[in-house]
């Protein structure tokens, strides 16, 4: 018989939680009223176009051939989502609206960042945008108009409208390209190309940040516009994408409908995310954070850890802080790794929030690395 160890040298095992898992920000989803997928089922996930074949897709489906296009793109997105939108009536019930639709492919699947709606209308694509503007976790939404009234510069088109309700998360492109199989002769939901191509471009590794501007749009016509049209789908934040040269098809310029660059939406997002991510595993991983200096100090370098994420993949960089001033950076200071995390001291809390152990305010100063997009050279000859 011999004795436990244990009583002399007692080792316990503590296995830590498991981080909080971080939505990845690069999955499409494609919404249709094709009946494969059912509503209770809602939404489905495909490495690769085959997967449709094999779960039964027959390939004349909007909702395929748009996922045949979005697979297209290089780097090739790893994956996809289908969602159903039930459009079926019966008696008891009416037919789901595309916000309704988008909202159950939302609670069914959180991690989907981008969608589009095949053969939306205009009502739908401003109904949605609507919704995606609020939508948790945050979303952005995809579209393809070919309304002859955005060409024309009409009052209230679709461009127009979701512009001048500043739809921060909608990114537009005006396309009539045909789809080149001869199995539909429909015009295609174009825009499922560059939004393929924005969830095979975020990998988050380092030097990864990208724009979406002037890249390929594999299996898309260029549309034949002039520069008089280009510029009216233009001024309404509209993309599009166009030959220059006779050598380049282009998408241009990446906007959303409010102006704001779709780059600065995503990696906005993502950085917020991470930061909150970074917080709360910070309070499951420790015992407790001490409403002190020393406990301020552990929440700030988990925070710096994201932001160094940020800097690493191309996002934020080294420059002058051009804002007001806030706490002890002012206008014109430099950001040397193109970040700067304030916060308020414990000492200057009040006695309320000590209490209800909220900490001191924190405050995230951020320089953009930006992108350049458009470039003047002078060139200059003497004989």
């Amino acid at each position: 018989m011999t004795l436990p160890l244990s009583n002399i040298v007692n080792v316990s095992i503590n296995v830590g939680p498991v981080a909080a898992v971080r939505t990845s920000f690069n999955v499409g989803l494609i919404v249709g009223t094709s009946n494969i997928i059912s509503t209770e089922v809602r939404v489905k996930t495909y490495s690769k176009i085959g997967g449709l074949t094999d779960d039964g897709w027959k390939g004349d489906e909007p909702e395929y051939l748009a996922a045949q296009i979005y697979f297209s793109q290089s780097p090739v997105p790893k994956l996809v989502a289908i969602g159903r939108w039930d459009t079926t009536k019966s008696l008891e019930t009416a037919a789901e609206t595309a916000v309704q639709a988008v909202t159950a492919c939302r609670q069914a699947n959180s991690e989907w960042y981008a969608c589009l709606l095949c053969n939306a209308v205009k009502a739908d694509i401003i109904e949605v945008a609507a919704y995606i503007d609020s939508a948790s976790p945050v979303s952005t939404m995809f579209y393809t108009t070919r309304d002859a009234d955005v060409l024309a510069g009409i009052a209230g088109n679709v461009m127009e409208t979701l512009q001048k309700s500043s739809s921060h998360r909608t990114l537009g492109q005006y396309s009539t390209s045909k789809y080149s199989t001869s199995i539909k002769a429909d015009s295609t939901d174009s825009v499922a190309a560059i939004m393929g191509y924005a969830m095979g471009s975020n990998t988050q590794t380092a030097g990864s940040a990208y724009t979406l501007a002037y890249k390929s749009e594999t299996g898309i016509t260029a549309e034949p516009l002039t520069e008089g049209q280009a510029k009216i789908i233009k001024n309404y934040n509209g993309n599009i994408y166009v030959n220059r040269g006779t050598v380049y098809n282009l998408f241009e310029n990446g906007t959303m409908a409010d102006g704001t660059y779709f780059d600065e939406v995503l990696n906005l997002d993502i950085l917020s995310n991470n930061i909150q991510a970074a917080v709360m595993n910070t309070f499951i991983d420790l015992p407790k954070v001490p409403q002190t200096d020393a406990g301020m100090a552990t929440l700030l370098n988990a925070i710096t850890s994201s932001l160094e994420t940020a800097r690493a993949t191309g996002f934020i960089s080294g420059g002058v802080w051009n804002a007001a001033p806030i706490l002890t950076v002012n206008t014109g200071d430099v950001l040397p790794r193109g970040y700067a995390i304030l916060a308020s001291t414990i000492a200057e809390q009040s006695q309320a929030d000590r209490d209800n152990r909220v900490s001191p305010p924190i405050y995230i100063l951020i320089k953009s690395a930006g992108a350049i997009q458009n470039v003047a050279i002078g060139l200059y000859i003497n004989r």
